[in-house]
């Protein structure tokens, strides 16, 4: 009897030396798991996008707009200097950065089959799509929004556009010469910003992104959408370029899906349903048209904020482990793990960073960057089952580790060790994991960190946590 009683206490026998030894070195390590935020809340690069206009900053959801740009308001002659794009765009694009909004511009020659809705410059022929002068003038025009446009830290990604009414590559489309001229401007012109393309299969020589323009319409949707999933499969095209678009509400049989009208789509469980499995199923980042909902209705909102969960990325911590106490001149490490439960990854490598906030007033005391990390290796699951409303292939759980040393800095004898992730324009935090772990500013308080000594304990109080969707104060700067 007497062995048996030992050896059903050993294990905790074990545990108690294992945490006074540790104690005693003072190495106690900090486990949190936050809880996940439930809600749905506005992220950059991803979710409902209005077109560019003042009514955009205060959609609910909108970090991404587009807007369509006439040619010849960007150069009306030869003689035009690159200056005149600067203007137009700084005119259209004014305060979005204020707001956390990013542009997605398209440049377009004909808006529709109506005479008197043709934008080309006044030295050049109308309808001209494959002149000598019309090639010059076109590598010149990309060549010159790529000066403008690829370390605008306002653009989010370009759509190619030009080709075609509203710039959608068809009425005419481009063909093989053309598409040739027009990938290789644009893969010069953009070394840094995301490029896409109405029908990537056109660009066969070129890994561009893609915006369908008739998202789920009940007509495309075994023609351009099963063409999107077949190149996704072949390729993994959506794991590296962003897939967007809008839903079209104006031709066919779009009653029949996705629905009647922004609202319709979103009340409506069967139309509601419908667009999130084809975002689900294509990895889609983005949606316009659909985004000008009334969100004073409450079952439309409701539907709206299933949509906007579905949209792009959605970063999820499971577990944070740190010390319980660090000391100013000695390496200690963080480690956190994060799943994707969106459907998209991030397209760009924003640095992560670990930071230490004042517990008074909760400003950044002590900020370090965790080093060798690309968010846009966090990618969701694969291959979604609508019935099952999963993907087969879920999402990788990712493990996040840095080493830091304060060097010596002088700091409160505790802080609050938070996790953030910077915007590079300003370094200012502004994309949020789904945690209830939040504070105003973008930052994710985790817990409690002694520095020279250990807290009392780690735990923060929940009551001490903002609403995450309820902060309109992020921004970067131009």
């Amino acid at each position: 009897m007497k062995y048996s009683v030992w050896f059903a206490s050993w294990p905790v026998v074990c545990l108690v030396l294992l945490t006074c030894w540790r104690v005693a070195l003072g190495v106690d390590e900090v486990v949190i798991r936050p809880r996940e935020y439930r809600g749905a809340f506005r992220n950059p690069l991803k979710g409902f996008r209005p077109d560019t206009n003042p009514r955009a900053f205060k959609h609910e959801y909108a970090t991404i707009t587009r807007c369509y740009l006439k040619w010849n308001d960007l150069e009306n002659d030869e003689s035009d200097g690159i200056d005149r794009i600067r203007e137009v765009c700084n005119n259209r694009w004014r305060d979005v950065e204020k707001h956390n909004i990013k542009v997605i511009p398209r440049v377009y020659l004909d808006w529709d089959k109506k005479t008197g809705n043709e934008y080309w410059p006044a030295d050049m022929k109308t309808g001209d799509y494959s002149s000598e002068q019309f090639v010059q003038r076109v590598q010149r025009l990309i060549g010159r929004l790529g000066q403008c446009w690829d370390e605008d830290p306002r653009v989010a990604w370009v759509q190619l556009g030009i080709i075609g009414f509203w710039g959608e590559h068809h009425n005419p489309s481009p063909d093989a010469r053309m598409q040739k001229i027009l990938g290789d401007a644009c893969a010069e012109a953009f070394k840094h910003k995301q490029v896409v393309v109405r029908h990537p299969w056109e660009f066969g020589g070129y890994e561009f992104g893609i915006h369908w323009d008739s998202w789920a319409h009940i007509q495309q949707y075994n023609t351009h959408g099963k063409g999107i999933a077949e190149l996704n499969e072949r390729t993994g095209r959506w794991k590296i370029r962003p897939i967007e678009g809008e839903v079209a509400y104006d031709w066919g049989r779009y009653q029949e899906q996705p629905g009647s009208s922004p609202n319709d789509t979103l009340s409506d469980p069967v139309h509601r349903n419908w667009l999130i499995n084809v975002i689900r199923e294509l990895h889609c980042s983005g949606l316009g048209w659909v985004a000008n909902y009334d969100a004073s209705d409450a079952k439309v909102r409701g539907g709206a904020e299933e949509a906007q969960k579905a949209f792009g990325y959605r970063f999820v911590i499971d577990e944070v482990r740190y010390p319980a106490k660090v000391s100013p001149d000695e390496d200690f490490a963080v480690t956190f793990t994060v799943r994707n439960t969106g459907s998209a990854p991030f397209y760009y490598n924003w640095p992560v960073v670990l930071n230490l906030l004042a517990p008074d007033t909760k400003l950044m005391a002590w900020r370090h960057e965790f080093e060798n990390v690309d968010i846009r290796e966090w990618l969701p699951g694969d291959k979604w089952n609508a019935d099952k409303q999963a993907y087969e292939i879920k999402p990788e759980v990712c493990q996040v580790s840095g080493t830091f040393n304060l060097e010596g800095k002088s700091l409160p004898n505790q802080c609050i060790l938070s996790l953030a992730i910077l915007d590079p324009a300003g370094m200012r935090p502004v994309v949020r994991f789904a945690i209830e772990n939040y504070s105003m500013g973008g930052y994710h308080p985790i817990g409690l960190v002694g520095v020279g000594q250990t807290p009392a304990t780690p735990e923060l109080s929940p009551e001490d946590f903002d609403d995450l969707a309820a902060d309109r104060t992020l921004h970067y700067e131009r």
